[in-house]
């Protein structure tokens, strides 16, 4: 265990040393587990010459957001507010496959615009290694515009950000993990502040209720609720079940139901 531990710090420097050959950064900041990580990291490569960006738009929690604000401040990071819309962008609420890429091409577009005003150097983003074996458009458009990957760049996977995280105390080590909530809509089946609303409002009630891993898939006017397996005894217990029907219901969902495979990632990928 030793050993293993004594690699991965190995990894955290080469991190580190690879931030830092890039003098100045702007952190494409969302807050979670693997943007935090990040964002710390380059704090210690760069010091003061680094910057984070958050977008702010419909699909993104503001609880979430909220959470962004507090550790730049905490941390005395340069912290800046883009406003990304998606719904605006030509095609993005007809919910296409590329769905992604052609919100990740509008957001870091605009984040090179704030870096090139700032004089900073690099666009980072927060993918690691994991992110090479499911569906991601957005690292297309990461790719075409030279956005840095520092994270899949040296190797790292979301157990190793996780467990380096909880040794430098960094406060999200284990948050669940989190997508915009327009990653919750079937391919194709339109997306609008209305449904991004109901989804939030039900995801933010698992949250308040304890349960941690989740998502609430939107089909229709259905609710299809990703949980971890091993809490699926306390979802079924009466008190709680039926606190998730009537609150579900008055949110404007129709129907409720708890998905036997549980919370994976990139589930609306299947059908593709």
């Amino acid at each position: 265990m030793e050993e293993i531990d004594s690699e991965l710090w190995k990894k955290y420097d080469q991190l580190k040393e690879y931030i830092a050959s890039l003098d100045s950064v702007v952190v494409a900041f969302s807050s979670g587990v693997d943007s935090t990580f990040l964002l710390y990291a380059a704090r210690e490569a760069l010091g003061n010459q680094v910057m984070a960006v958050t977008a702010s738009s419909c699909s993104f929690p503001a609880r979430e957001l909220n959470e962004a604000k507090k550790y730049c401040q905490d941390m005395g990071i340069r912290h800046v507010i883009v406003e990304s819309e998606e719904l605006k962008i030509e095609g993005f609420s007809k919910n296409p496959p590329n769905r992604c890429y052609l919100c990740k091409r509008e957001l870091f577009e605009k984040i090179q615009e704030i870096a090139k005003k700032n004089s900073m150097k690099e666009v980072l983003e927060g993918s690691n290694l994991d992110d090479n074996g499911d569906y991601r458009p957005g690292l297309i458009a990461v790719a075409e515009l030279g956005i840095k990957s520092p994270l899949r760049q040296v190797g790292f996977t979301k157990k190793e950000i996780r467990a380096l995280s909880k040794e430098l105390q960094i406060p999200t080590w284990e948050k669940q993990s989190f997508a915009c909530l327009s990653s919750r809509f079937p391919y194709g089946e339109e997306i609008n502040e209305t449904k991004l609303s109901m989804v939030d409002r039900g995801e933010q009630l698992l949250l308040d209720l304890g349960f941690h891993q989740l998502r609430v898939r939107i089909h229709g006017n259905m609710a299809r609720i990703e949980l971890m397996p091993e809490e699926f005894p306390r979802f079924m217990e009466e008190k709680v079940r039926m606190k998730v029907y009537e609150e579900f219901k008055k949110i404007g969902f129709t129907y409720i139901a708890l998905d036997i495979l549980g919370y994976r990632t990139g589930s609306m990928n299947e059908t593709l």
